[in-house]
């Protein structure tokens, strides 16, 4: 088997899931060579550096060689090339010794690029030798191990799978800390946004989505029992929770439920905005600060500085006004866009209301009644089907344009994921950054204080894979995943970007 016919059988146009499959291919058929050849072979895609380390050099290269692996290498100028490996280095001091970088790409390297590339490095002032291995090069180690290649290219899935679970333990505190050093020198390029999700609100003590949609079921089903039994919130709640429970129906299908209940007038969707709005604020827990410590360092990153602005634009999945209230306190200049029709000020910071705006002043914005409002399957529908829509092509655009940092989101939602998956295509590296929830062993192990699991390090075990997992599904989406344990990490961690 040929490495070409290989890639004949990877999609590179799907996402950089093409690029992963090649990259198992390579570090599990270099694997099979160099124990073949009774040589170390260290493969390391989890981590934070070069892609894999030959301690002792692989066929005619000698000593210790890190290895860097590119879907094709000849898309890259030979400066960025060497600027990325200079920033590895720079971020890993403790980095093994090496006195070679091997480059191995899917694509035959042409001489010109060769050339150019030899010329680059006499000019360079460094300490290790650069080579460059192409689909040519490939070819010569699977033809010196054609079984072996042929089983790696069939059980490519399985394989990554494995890679992504059955791993040694890392110093995941480590490695955040590693991220926000990376964090920290692309919000200096400004190419940079924030994308923010219900966590963020929740931060100030909005209500999270069930706790919105049972208020909007008491207001619904009180509104039809008034002329009948006098039932009260907490029996309309009890009775909420009961069918919750029975039919587990899903949070869009219990909100075009809530819709059809409360849209009852020629004036429907002022009245479902109005029953929305006037809930989502009177649910607010007031024992929280508006201004939240989250909320404060998001709008501390916002603040131009001497050199101009950092952040490009804020993407918001939230309906509520909170960002525009501190930014607005903090006197940064910002334009809210819920509409497709909005003129943007360069001057402007953008906050994008991808799924509606519903701010507690209506009077103090116009034309809100454009806005369309992502809470039931109908505007779900709306939005994911139509390519053109506008917060569509603003959350891709963003997506392709910038570095983004993805705060208070679950990473569940379809849409999103779906624009993820088409941003990342043609992309071998993650470019995007999000905040997700680590599970810590005593929270998974117990449950109000009394232990609900024995085998400690069996869940141990289970934890460190399902983590893993979620790693290795995220990067497919072009998307690193930076860990916290408890919620009031991420400010810190947003400061520390900015020191």
């Amino acid at each position: 088997m040929l490495i070409d016919d290989l890639l004949k059988k990877i999609d590179f146009k799907d996402s950089n899931r093409g690029y992963y499959t090649f990259e198992t291919f390579v570090l599990n058929l270099l694997k099979v060579h160099q124990d073949k050849n009774n040589k170390p072979f260290l493969s390391q895609p989890r981590r934070i550096g070069f892609d894999a380390y030959a301690p002792e050099g692989i066929e005619n290269i000698s000593g210790g060689t890190q290895i860097e692996i590119k879907i094709n290498i000849e898309r890259l100028p030979p400066r960025m090339l060497m600027e990325q490996v200079l920033r590895i280095l720079q971020r890993n001091p403790e980095i093994e010794p090496f006195e070679n970088i091997l480059f191995i790409t899917s694509t035959p390297i042409s001489p010109r690029f060769r050339e150019m590339f030899e010329k680059r490095m006499l000019d360079q002032n460094i300490h290790f030798k650069v080579v460059l291995w192409g689909s040519e090069e490939i070819n010569k180690i699977v033809s010196k191990n054609k079984k072996e290649a042929n089983d790696i290219a069939n059980n490519l899935f399985s394989l990554r799978i494995e890679s992504a679970v059955v791993q040694v333990s890392k110093d995941w505190e480590k490695e955040r800390t590693e991220k926000i050093e990376i964090l920290k020198l692309l919000y200096k390029k400004g190419q940079f946004s924030f994308f923010l999700g219900a966590g963020v609100s929740s931060s100030a003590g909005m209500p999270d989505w069930n706790t919105l949609l049972n208020s909007l079921f008491v207001t619904y089903l009180t509104n039809e029992f008034d002329n009948e039994t006098k039932i009260l919130d907490t029996d309309i709640n009890q009775i909420v929770e009961r069918l919750n429970e029975m039919d587990e129906p899903s949070a869009l299908m219990a909100a075009r439920y809530l819709r059809k209940g409360l849209d009852n007038s020629v004036s429907e969707s002022e009245i479902f905005n109005k029953t929305i709005t006037e809930n989502l604020y009177k649910l607010r827990d007031v024992s929280k600060k508006i201004d939240s410590d989250l909320i404060l360092s998001i709008t501390e990153m916002c603040m131009p500085l001497r050199t101009g602005a950092k952040i490009k634009s804020v993407i918001t999945y939230n309906f509520d006004d909170l960002i525009e209230r501190q930014l607005e306190k903090q006197s940064i200049r910002h334009h809210s866009i819920y509409t497709d029709n909005e003129f943007i000020d360069p001057d402007e910071l953008p906050i994008y209301h991808v799924h509606g705006f519903l701010p507690e002043d209506v009077k103090a914005y116009e034309s809100l009644d454009k806005s369309t409002l992502v809470f039931s399957e109908e505007g779900y529908h709306l939005m994911y089907s139509d390519s053109y829509h506008w917060s569509n092509l603003v959350q891709l655009s963003n997506l392709r344009d910038n570095n983004c940092l993805m705060v208070g989101l679950s990473m569940t939602d379809p849409n999103l994921r779906r624009l993820l998956d088409i941003s990342s295509r043609n992309s071998d590296k993650t470019r995007h950054f999000a905040f997700m929830k680590r599970l810590t062993i005593d929270s998974f192990t117990s449950k109000e204080g009394k232990k609900v699991i024995d085998n400690i390090d069996g869940a141990k075990k289970f934890l460190d894979r399902h983590h893993n997992l979620n790693e290795e599904i995220m990067r497919e989406l072009g998307v690193s995943i930076i860990w916290y344990t408890g919620y009031d990490e991420i400010p810190k961690l947003l400061t520390e970007i900015i020191k």
